[in-house]
């Protein structure tokens, strides 16, 4: 049994004040809706030099001191593991400066947590905000079962 398989990396900022989250309004199919900010690794870049380009890129903010804390995963082809895993690697910041603009994968805003529940979130919005903030987890998986993703937090 071979110990490599086939991985694509990505990145995930949770960027934020005291009382707000800068969330993306994406405009592409496969994940619409407000979300975070991310995007690619690029070969040989490390994680954490692609979370800040990648937010750079995306929001126009420069971050500082990202915070590891935790990893979502799921399958990258016919929702079995063997076919490859899509890896993203969850970071959050409150130490940022620059001027908020927009790309060409959404219209970035500042969204009150207490507006939460009135904006079109993403599906799995709650469930990445809760391993990215609560201490108890680390790891989002989702594992499919016949047409069912199910959603792992560990």
């Amino acid at each position: 049994m071979s110990r490599t398989e086939n991985a694509e990396l990505t990145v995930l900022c949770l960027i934020h004040d005291e009382e707000r989250y800068l969330l993306q309004d994406r405009v592409s199919d496969d994940w619409k809706g407000y979300t975070l900010p991310g995007g690619h690794v690029e070969p040989g870049e490390s994680i954490v030099e692609a979370v800040i380009r990648e937010m750079k890129e995306e929001t126009g903010l420069t971050i500082r001191s990202p915070k590891l804390c935790g990893v979502k995963q799921f399958p990258l082809k016919d929702g079995d593991y063997r076919n490859g895993r899509y890896l993203v690697f969850l970071y959050e910041t409150s130490s940022f400066e620059g001027e908020i603009v927009s790309s060409d994968e959404g219209k970035m805003h500042w969204v009150e947590k207490k507006d939460l529940p009135n904006v079109n979130l993403v599906e799995d919005f709650q469930d990445l905000i809760d391993v990215m903030l609560n201490d108890e987890y680390s790891e989002f998986q989702y594992t499919v079962e016949g047409n069912d993703w199910i959603v792992h937090k560990r």
